[in-house]
């Protein structure tokens, strides 16, 4: 007999999982059909590993600069113990994994592992959605849902031309699992992924060179916060070369590593490392799911859909997170996947605007921003007014020991409004949540900049920062 639920969700990550409790939550009957494990890429192949190994990475940093806070170690005391670090992130997965599953639990959720394909009408049902799964122990089911919510994310975008063996050549999927921490490494791709790793890897003494075929890392984000990411990891050695595109057929394994070229206006430069990391981007997983089948349409491999409802072609079948496109980040999804099923309850949600979701780069330092950077704003026709504040002038960075970075604030002249914050330094991806309720209240900078912020503190930054807007800053 096929299982008959109100909502069948196909992907189990952040935006599916999150989806399947929100209509638990509302009375729903629920069944989830994940082909791997429940929390996607972000649990187990992204966002928690990768800061995982961030975190040593940073602690082991800190461990290096211990003498600058007066704490004197034995020379040569502190060394990487590969093997414990990849231990600790692999617990932190796991811990969650149980907890992803027994929430499920908790909430009467059927979970189906397999993989799920969409079928037309059939004898199950008179119109599109029935699913066929195809369970991992080989049997298979149907699933009849009244709605569908299609979650299934992305996977890392590969080069043509480029022979991968997840070893010497990886992409972050591959690298997170890599026995060893590699001597050196040529990154390919200079986006937060790729800037992440190389703050990572030459914290933890990797020689480690980014190759970005843009005039700077981290092009989609201010200019401002690029450069001063970029001067810091030259700092700690990291060579960065800009304006090049990697010849994929000149890439090859020898007894030495990988041996490169890339392409720099008009010059060949050769490149040799032990590894590569191929960090290009990230394409949807919208193969096999039998789109065919239904009104359901893809678009440069990105499933299509209404941006305010998170419908497709079919009312009763909605779309969310990353194989949306957009912004593909867990907590987009998290989000989409709250409006799909208001919208599908009878609610009328309301979703945000893309460039209003908090953007993090956990690197060292931090960076994080909301809203528009101050060229796409001058580029959509505002008149802009910004001021930054460095935060070396505020006494909880100098006492934490992290001075470099600043925050910047982007407004609109004419009306007041606040158009985008730009923070690098120190915790600056927990400190840009009190951007991101300003932007969801319709907070103005002089508001925030009003609100009593505690001293001494790095949340003063954002304090000081709103008021310099009209002068008014006590620093600076």
């Amino acid at each position: 007999m096929p299982i008959e639920v109100d909502v069948a969700i196909v992907g189990g990550g952040p935006g599916g999982y999150t989806a399947a409790v929100k209509a638990a939550q509302s009375g729903r009957s629920v069944a989830i059909i994940e082909r791997d494990k429940l929390g996607g890429t972000c649990l187990h192949r992204g966002c928690i590993p990768s800061k995982s190994l961030l975190r040593s990475a940073e602690v082991y940093a800190t461990i290096g600069e211990a003498a600058s806070y007066g704490v004197t170690l034995p020379e040569g005391s502190a060394t990487i113990d590969w093997k414990a670090v990849l231990h600790r992130k692999n617990s932190i997965v796991e811990q969650l994994h149980k907890g992803l599953q027994a929430l499920m639990k908790q909430h009467r959720i059927e979970v189906l592992n397999g993989s799920g394909r969409i079928i037309g009408p059939s004898i199950f049902s008179p119109r599109s959605g029935a699913i066929a799964v195809e369970l991992a122990d080989g049997q298979s089911e149907t699933v009849v849902p009244k709605n569908v919510i299609i979650a299934t994310g992305s996977r890392p975008r590969r080069l043509d031309g480029l022979v991968y063996d997840g070893v010497a050549i990886a992409t972050s999927d591959e690298a997170l699992d890599w026995e060893t921490r590699p001597s050196s490494i040529i990154i390919v791709g200079g986006g937060v992924i790729g800037v992440e790793w190389a703050s990572m890897l030459s914290d933890f003494g990797t020689e480690v060179t980014i190759v970005e075929t843009a005039d700077r890392i981290l092009p989609t984000e201010d200019k401002e916060v690029g450069a001063e990411i970029a001067k810091s990891l030259q700092k700690r050695g990291v060579k960065i070369i800009v304006g090049a595109s990697l010849q994929a057929d000149s890439c090859k394994l020898t007894d030495s590593g990988v041996h490169a070229e890339v392409s720099v206006k008009g010059d060949t430069v050769s490149l040799l490392a032990e590894k590569m990391l191929v960090s290009v981007g990230r394409q949807g997983n919208t193969d096999n799911l039998g789109l065919e089948n239904t009104d359901v349409k893809a678009e440069n491999g990105f499933v299509k859909v209404n941006p305010n409802t998170l419908q497709t072609g079919e009312s009763h079948i909605y779309a969310i997170g990353d194989c949306i496109g957009g912004v593909q980040l867990a907590h987009a999804a998290m989000h989409e996947a709250a409006v799909a099923v208001e919208h599908l309850t009878g609610k009328k949600p309301k979703r945000s605007a893309d460039r209003d979701i908090p953007r993090c780069i956990y690197s060292r330092p931090e960076a994080a921003s909301v809203g528009w950077t101050e060229a796409d704003a001058r580029a959509e026709g505002y008149h802009v007014k910004t001021a930054k504040l460095p935060l070396r002038i505020f006494g909880k960075a100098l006492v934490y020991g992290e001075s470099e970075g600043f925050a910047k604030v982007v407004s609109d002249t004419a009306t007041g409004d606040l158009l985008g914050v730009h923070l690098i330094g120190a915790h600056a991806t927990e400190l840009i949540a009190e951007v991101s309720l300003a932007k969801f209240l319709d907070a103005v900078p002089w508001e925030v900049g009003r609100a009593i912020h505690p001293h001494p503190t790095l949340s003063e930054s954002l304090q000081e920062v709103m008021q310099a807007l009209d002068g008014g800053a006590g620093h600076g």
